[in-house]
């Protein structure tokens, strides 16, 4: 089984208009001629095909970001509509649940009752077991908003997506976290919550471990020793999440993949840009920790790209599997890819949602 630590499910039904029990080639078709979106007809993510790669399990996300005057980024213009966004990409997931397509996966109970059913399950239309997490943090109005996101179960928290946020500064921008910042962070912490590091500035990301004393992850992240970078982590970086006993997703957009993409220029295959680099970058990571526990796949596919802007030997979620042969032929043995793909995340989910 292949767990898949970030997934935007939500956003592709919600923001894209897709309905993934669709199967692909319908869905490519029908997309064909929309222009609104970058990767449209070229998508990879279907429920159809995360059942074909066996990718049983998910951490899937909401997002949302809300966006002041000054912020040329595209979102809302209120936390609160912000807010009202995730509601409904919420109210998706509790459709997809009834409906038997997916299965919410809350505490340690239902984990480990979802893991014996996707293994011993003749179903072929199994329900695939989702973990709910927040990607940038802006729809969060209040504290009072988090203890209700929990209550419906958010078990993850990404603080920051691209840019300034309120409670942290993102990708591409400078910043601390603030009071705002050590607040939610707090509170996440007596709340059980994962963090999720990933998308934080570097100033940020120090600043939030130093007052977060509790689980961590970075749920797709590559390294900056083989992209350069501030998307990627240093090596200092990985080497305190390795500390913290954390895992680090590889993920799949190309662009952070391999050096010098030029974004509407560059393809996956004039960029060399295949499986075979995120292999790179988990080995680079295992090398950094001397063992294989802190590295994992968070692919990100269809997370606002296509097959445009993924690996060349990917046509659809399915080719996740791919990567146990490539790892095998780099010399990593059966438990060591047992743990990429899904040992090491699950080693955090079990101990975090033992608390709820």
């Amino acid at each position: 089984m292949i767990l898949d630590a970030h997934l935007d499910l939500s956003m592709n039904a919600i923001d894209w208009n897709r309905d993934l029990r669709t199967d692909i080639k319908t869905l490519r078709d029908f997309e064909k001629d929309l222009l609104d979106l970058p990767g449209r007809g070229q998508n990879t993510v279907t429920f159809q095909e995360m059942r074909k790669g066996n990718i049983g399990l998910c951490v899937a996300t909401q997002i949302a970001r809300y966006v002041k005057p000054s912020n040329p980024l595209p979102g809302w213009n209120s936390p609160e509509q912000a807010w009202a966004h995730t509601q409904a990409q919420l109210a998706w997931y509790k459709e997809m649940v009834r409906v038997k397509e997916l299965s919410q996966i809350t505490n340690l109970q239902t984990l480990e009752a979802h893991l014996n059913y996707w293994e011993h399950s003749k179903d072929d239309k199994k329900s695939i077991g989702f973990v709910l997490s927040l990607e940038g943090a802006d729809s969060i109005v209040s504290m009072e908003h988090l203890h209700q996101a929990v209550g419906y179960g958010l078990r993850a928290v990404g603080p920051a997506h691209y840019g300034p946020g309120t409670y942290a500064f993102g990708t591409n921008s400078r910043g601390g976290i603030g009071e705002k910042g050590k607040t939610l962070l707090q509170e996440m912490e007596k709340l059980h919550l994962i963090l999720d590091v990933t998308h934080l500035c570097d100033q940020s990301f120090w600043e939030a471990l130093e007052v977060f004393d509790g689980v961590v992850w970075a749920s797709h992240n590559n390294c900056r020793a083989l992209v350069d970078h501030n998307r990627q982590f240093s090596d200092e970086q990985l080497k305190e999440l390795i500390r913290r006993d954390a895992v680090i997703g590889g993920v799949l957009d190309t662009w952070m993949m391999v050096p010098n993409w030029q974004k509407g220029v560059s393809t996956p295959q004039s960029a060399g840009a295949g499986l075979m680099q995120i292999v790179d970058n988990i080995d680079h990571i295992c090398q950094l920790a001397g063992n294989c526990k802190h590295v994992g796949i968070g692919s990100d596919l269809d997370g606002g790209f296509g097959k445009e802007q993924s690996p060349y030997d990917v046509d659809t979620i399915a080719d996740l599997q791919k990567l146990k042969g490539l790892l095998q032929s780099r010399g990593y043995g059966k438990s060591d890819i047992d743990g990429i793909c899904h040992g090491n995340f699950l080693r955090i989910l079990k101990k975090v949602l033992s608390k709820f």
